[in-house]
């Protein structure tokens, strides 16, 4: 235990590191053939009021609906033709992360939320893993899995989703980021045999997952290295993993495959230079504990946490397009984006609406560099 005389001063150390050595800035492009990212400008907000810090969301086809969870248990759509909202099914929970929509029109999402069951007369504490939400209701596929945070569907029924961390719950999130050890893991799900099986772990918070349009590798979010890992799942590297995407210009968080084949990534405002300062520090934990205000300076998910998403080429990952609000004018705190008939669908779990960004707007005020 570090003596208290001594905390102060290795807060001025890291203070004075995070300052005078800034990382590469949210508002700075990393495009591969421009210096430009496009404002927000024209952003749409569906449903003020009536969507409670949407951490994710996913397009129903069939339907032209974009769905998501929201804080306080529900799962709903908007029928975008008419911008309707429908309060689809209530979940008992206030931990609902990722979702996808399968092919046939249900919804899989990653629930965290801790339950209390009772087996064979003895009471057992279980989080929920995976959840089916259908027009007959809600169930539990994948149970017992702590920490779910992304899924996708393969065109089998295959589901391949993360595991953040098998150590941190996500209410301590922010204490695998001070660790900095790699304890994220990339799971499958097989329907037919209803078997869960790891596929790769080692990942530093594995976070958004998404499945290439050719469905021969997934790629992974790993938010505190600042890049996206590709596990392969056909061919001569099948099992194998390599770099897709690095040196991102923000934490990666949700990725969506686009109808073209490339991929949206949100991306989370971090101070780089200090993630890497607090994970080497030795007394991290007496500092975080004396001075909790800390985590908002390596993590600012305020108003002042700007929003960004980039779009990366499909095949080697390079960014091609670029949308920055990086004084959160328009919205704060990007965690989700997904294309659909020329609009960006935006969540955010610092928001009450869905953000709806035209493509082809003639805007380009460009952001602040």
């Amino acid at each position: 235990m570090a003596p208290k005389s001594f905390l102060p001063a290795c807060l001025l150390a890291f203070t004075l590191q995070i300052f005078f050595f800034p990382p590469v800035s949210f508002s700075v492009s990393l495009l591969s053939n421009s210096n430009e990212s496009s404002s927000m400008e024209g952003l749409i907000k569906l449903e003020v009021g009536c969507v409670n810090h949407p951490e994710d969301v996913s397009i129903v086809v069939s339907k032209g609906a974009v769905y998501t969870a929201t804080r306080d248990g529900w799962v709903k759509y908007i029928i975008l033709h008419n911008e309707t909202l429908v309060n689809w099914k209530h979940v008992d929970s206030q931990s609902l992360l990722g979702l996808t929509a399968t092919k046939d029109g249900d919804v899989i999402m990653c629930d965290n939320e801790k339950v209390r069951n009772i087996i064979n007369s003895q009471a057992l504490i279980i989080v929920h893993g995976l959840l089916k939400v259908s027009e007959e209701g809600v169930k539990v596929i994948v149970p017992n899995v702590s920490f779910a945070n992304d899924v996708i569907e393969a065109s089998d029924g295959t589901l391949y989703f993360t595991v953040s961390s098998t150590k941190y719950t996500p209410a301590d999130f922010y204490k695998d980021m001070a660790e900095g050890n790699p304890y994220g893991q990339l799971l499958k799900y097989d329907p037919k045999s209803n078997q869960t099986t790891v596929l790769q772990e080692g990942f530093y918070f594995a976070n958004g997952i998404a499945l290439s349009k050719d469905e021969d590798f997934v790629v992974v979010c790993e938010s505190w290295k600042f890049r996206c890992r590709r596990y392969w799942l056909k061919g001569d590297r099948n099992g194998t993993l390599d770099t897709f995407a690095e040196n991102l210009p923000g934490g990666p968080d949700n990725i969506n495959l686009a109808p073209d084949g490339s991929f949206w990534i949100a991306l989370i405002k971090m101070n780089q230079t200090g993630v890497t300062a607090i994970q080497n520090c030795s007394e991290k934990w007496e500092l975080l504990d004396a001075y909790p205000g800390l985590i908002s300076l390596l993590l600012p998910m305020g108003s002042d946490g700007g929003a960004r998403v980039v779009k990366v080429d499909g095949i080697d990952g390079k960014i091609i397009r670029d949308f920055n609000d990086p004084n959160a004018t328009y919205i704060s705190f990007v965690t989700s984006a997904v294309e659909f008939e020329g609009n960006l669908y935006l969540a955010s779990l610092q928001s009450y609406f869905i953000g709806k960004l035209p493509l082809d707007a003639p805007n380009p005020e460009l952001a602040t560099i």
